[in-house]
């Protein structure tokens, strides 16, 4: 890696003696970095801001069209508004004493004044066991950040003076939107401190010079904050839904594509330096060179994203653009403000190392050299065994769980929801507090309610009465609709409340006029399991045929886009069984949430194509001059340092996302960084490779290699 960074190829060539600086040509570089600086500035404060749009409940992650959806919005009506309920459950393992009940008592009058709130709150529920007792409290959710934050202080105000022993815990709807904030709200500070540590130590390693890593850092960073106050703005606006887990993924990606874009201009630009005496023109011919590649393999990301618009999940469709517009930020970044800081520092920005035109160079690319021989002597054997090795992997992928999770199973460490849940489901019916909530036409509702406790799953049966404090009111009706709350045995989410809620789904869906439809949190899983499905059967597709066409493009072939694609592909079962291996056997995962294989997917056909697009644009021209097989060799030694250090930087900034004790961005962390390196170390370097050597100039086809000038004769003396 080191070895290659300091060489080049080709033939040497020294410049004329460089012309008279032009005192103007300072300029436009200066003037373009100095807008950066203030756009960064003025934008920097909008990245801290963006916890603050987040909705991470259930229902901002489901399509419009699903049937729990329309319950919630039918909620909204009998409610005036949207609510996050929120269960405080109080628990005594040994019995909850007389003393423990008034100190209950007199909590529910405090909590009465909790903030937050939209509506009164229950009176305690003693469990059947006398070990425990809840309080059910409607929290207004029409803002998931501030009920996070009311959410927060109930639980505060909860256990302060509680006798010895006895203790309460906020779950419900509720309790896990407070964790989920609680989880993802330092994510700016911690996740961009440690991405930004690691990148500056690889390219430390990688350059050797104190001043080019900062450089680099600081065009990543500003290509983030402009992206993150684009993003800001079209959430604001509600244009776009923002989760924590887009977020985690935005601030990653930056950094990586940034990253990587700039290893790749820098490699050439330091390649042209060895050449040309003057860091204008070395400049002016890296930059050319270069915005074939970058532009494609950021073009290639962009349309890959963006084929999540094609989602059902609000959640994927969301992270479409938001990933979209952050690597548009990186691709500026990298092809505007990162030339003019290298043009006004020169060959500085190198320091210690003296990048010069000097004759008698030798060129060498340290391991690369090795492989390219490797490749060269036995194409057809190297790309049979690499393939065969991928292919064990893809031998394990249908031992992939991913079925989905329930809430309970999705943080890695212990919170107060997870806990409050567990003591619920020990002491009341498993889905106690988040029921699940039947909407109906109010003549129907005996039907309706035989239908519901008919339901294999279902312990209890209750409509919302018209007034809380007088149940002999009857039931409230809103435009002859009827609500209905269905308290299951299982915990919400949990698979066997999954099931209950489908079979009670096809009960009520059969009484003819009803209109009855179910919602809640156990429904809400179920319609994310069967979108997630569809996205993934759906967009997988689009995504292989929209990055075919890119390719074909680029290269002006189809074969040599179709073999890239399959390696890719290879590349992607392969490590999605090695995850199933680990995810299984090693970590002892639950399992995983039916989108895992999608974005694994996206990430890794939409990024690992960038340094085939990297490998095979340098072999292509290569090629017009040396041939095929000489030209591809030419290319991996060229390239093989650069692609290498792109490929550690791009897996250990994903890596960083396992930071966040949360299962799916855990898994999301290994499939992406596992499988950037096997891209790296295994696909690019020896699969491509063998396969365009071993192929030969029908790799181009139909496209035509430019002949190659025959040599002048020398002249005779």
């Amino acid at each position: 890696m080191a070895q290659e960074y300091g060489s080049f190829s080709g033939t040497l060539t020294l410049d004329e003696p460089p012309r008279p600086r032009r005192r103007h040509r300072w300029l436009w570089p200066a003037l373009l970095m100095l807008c950066w600086l203030v756009l960064g500035g003025a934008a920097g404060p909008f990245l801290g801001k963006l916890s603050e749009i987040q909705s991470n409940d259930p229902g901002s992650f489901l399509p419009a069209s699903a049937e729990s959806t329309e319950v919630q919005r039918l909620q909204e009506r009998f409610a005036a508004d949207r609510l996050l309920p929120t269960v405080v459950v109080f628990e005594r393992a040994s019995g909850l004493t007389p003393a423990d009940q008034a100190a209950i008592q007199r909590k529910v009058g405090d909590l009465a004044g909790a903030p937050g709130l939209n509506g009164q709150i229950s009176p305690p529920i003693p469990s059947a066991d006398g070990k425990a007792a809840q309080v059910i409290m409607p929290v207004a959710g029409e803002d998931p950040y501030e009920a996070g934050k009311a959410v927060k202080e109930i639980r505060e105000l909860a256990k302060a003076g509680l006798p010895d022993g006895l203790r309460a815990l906020a779950t419900g709807p509720g309790g896990y939107n407070a964790d989920f904030a609680e989880v993802f709200g330092g994510i700016d500070g911690v996740l961009l401190m440690i991405t930004a540590s690691i990148v500056a130590v690889i390219l430390i390693i990688v350059y050797r010079s104190p001043l080019l890593p900062l450089v680099v850092l600081i065009s990543a960073g500003l290509a983030l904050c402009t992206s993150s106050a684009v993003i800001y703005w079209l959430a604001s606006d509600g244009l776009l839904t923002l989760n924590g887990q887009s977020q985690g993924i935005l601030l990653i990606l930056v950094f990586g594509a940034a990253t990587d874009y700039a290893l790749l201009l820098v490699a050439r630009y330091r390649e042209e330096l060895l050449r040309h005496a003057s860091a204008w023109d070395a400049m002016r011919i890296a930059w050319r060179s270069s915005l074939e590649p970058i532009g494609a393999s950021g073009g290639t990301v962009i349309l890959g994203m963006l084929c999540m618009l094609a989602s059902e999940l609000t959640s994927n469709r969301s992270l479409g653009p938001v990933a979209s517009i952050g690597i548009a930020g990186a691709l500026l970044a990298s092809l505007t403000f990162l030339p003019a800081v290298l043009l006004l520092v020169g060959r500085a920005a190198f320091w210690p190392a003296d990048p010069v035109p000097r004759k008698h160079r030798r060129a060498t690319h340290g391991i690369f050299d090795k492989v390219a021989g490797l490749v060269r002597r036995r194409p057809r054997w190297t790309w049979v065994i690499t393939s065969l090795v991928l292919l064990i992997g893809v031998a394990f992928v249908p031992s992939m769980k991913a079925d989905g999770t329930s809430q309970q199973e999705i943080f890695l460490n212990e919170v107060e929801a997870v806990t409050g849940q567990e003591a619920l489901t020990a002491h009341f019916p498993g889905g106690t507090g988040s029921p699940a909530v039947i909407t109906a036409k109010l003549a129907s509702v005996d039907a309706v309610l035989a239908a519901a406790k008919g339901a294999d799953g279902v312990v209890d049966v209750l409509p919302t009465p018209a007034d809380p404090a007088n149940p002999a009111a009857g039931p409230k009706t809103v435009d002859g609709m009827i609500e209905i709350n269905a308290t299951l045995r299982d915990p919400a989410d949990s698979a066997p409340a999954v099931a209950a809620v489908t079979e009670l789904r096809t009960a009520l869906h059969a009484i003819p006029g009803a209109e009855a439809k179910v919602g809640g949190l156990s429904a809400q899983q179920a319609d994310m399991i069967e979108a997630a499905t569809h996205d993934r059967d759906t967009i997988i597709p689009i995504v292989l045929v929209v990055i075919f066409a890119v390719l074909a493009l680029l290269l002006r072939a189809l074969v040599a886009p179709l073999l890239l694609i399959a390696t890719v592909v290879l590349s992607f079962g392969a490590t999605l069984g090695v995850g199933a291996l680990v995810f299984n056997d090693l970590l002892g995962f639950p399992g995983a949430d039916p989108a895992i294989p999608l974005y694994a997917f996206v990430f890794l056909v939409a990024l690992g194509i960038d340094y085939n697009i990297f490998l095979m644009t340098r072999a292509r021209e290569e090629a017009v001059k040396l041939g095929t097989e000489r030209g591809t060799l030419d290319a991996l030694k060229v390239t093989g340092g650069v692609i290498t250090s792109a490929g550690i930087v791009l897996a250990a900034t994903f890596a960083a996302l396992s930071v966040i004790p949360v299962l799916f961005l855990a898994q999301v962390a290994f499939l992406v960084a596992f499988g950037v390196l096997l891209d790296t170390f295994i696909v690019r370097s020896l699969l491509v490779p063998a396969l365009a050597v071993d192929v030969g100039r029908v790799i181009w086809w139909p496209g035509r290699l430019a002949r190659r000038p025959r040599p002048s004769p020398r002249p005779k003396r």
